[in-house]
């Protein structure tokens, strides 16, 4: 009788090497992945809601920061030794020289936003672990199922413990940039 192992152990894979897979051209240029958790995730392409708000979200926040912080649309974002999220935008600390050597870190970020419509579950829980976990003060999901903006602040090990609803009628600011606020009816289509 042959012994067959049933539990194999998994090993993460960091995001040094993570970097190094894609410098050596390991990932093709139209793929999409992101690591979390020590684990490859291949992102689900952009439908035209999806990229309406991205870019629109975009425009109105490097318009409204211009000279006090940076707008990183679509860029990796260096959370832990084996996390690099791919957030649709992320608010930075500037100067923008800081990251002309390094990827962006979670003590860099002011506010993540993800834009979810087929991801909406794994960005509820699976990233906001992820980017709680990581001190990241601020993540907002603008929702393209529901039509809303879920604000998540106060982050912890285990996500965030405050969420809160923001309707299109309704307005949102940044904790960082309380006198700037949005209607979240901009972005949503």
């Amino acid at each position: 009788m042959s012994e067959m192992a049933t539990d194999y152990e998994r090993r993460p894979i960091t995001v040094a090497e993570y970097q190094r897979l894609a410098e050596m051209g390991f990932f093709a240029d139209d793929e999409r992945v992101e690591l979390l958790d020590g684990e490859l995730i291949v992102i689900p392409p952009i439908g035209f809601e999806h990229k309406y708000s991205q870019s629109t979200l975009n425009e109105m926040l490097v318009l409204r920061f211009a000279g006090r912080a940076l707008v990183q649309p679509v860029g990796s974002i260096v959370v832990d030794r084996i996390s690099q999220p791919e957030p649709d935008l992320v608010l930075l600390h500037g100067p923008r020289e800081r990251y002309r050597t390094r990827h962006a870190t979670a003590a860099d970020a002011f506010l993540v936003v993800e834009i979810a419509l087929t991801s909406l579950r794994f960005d509820r829980i699976r990233k906001a672990r992820v980017y709680g976990r990581n001190g990241i003060p601020e993540y907002w999901i603008v929702n393209l199922v529901d039509k809303w903006i879920e604000v998540n602040r106060d982050p912890d090990a285990e996500g965030y413990r405050s969420t809160t609803i923001v309707a299109p009628g309704e307005a949102v600011a940044p904790l960082a940039f309380p006198d700037e606020a949005f209607a979240a009816a901009d972005f949503l289509p």
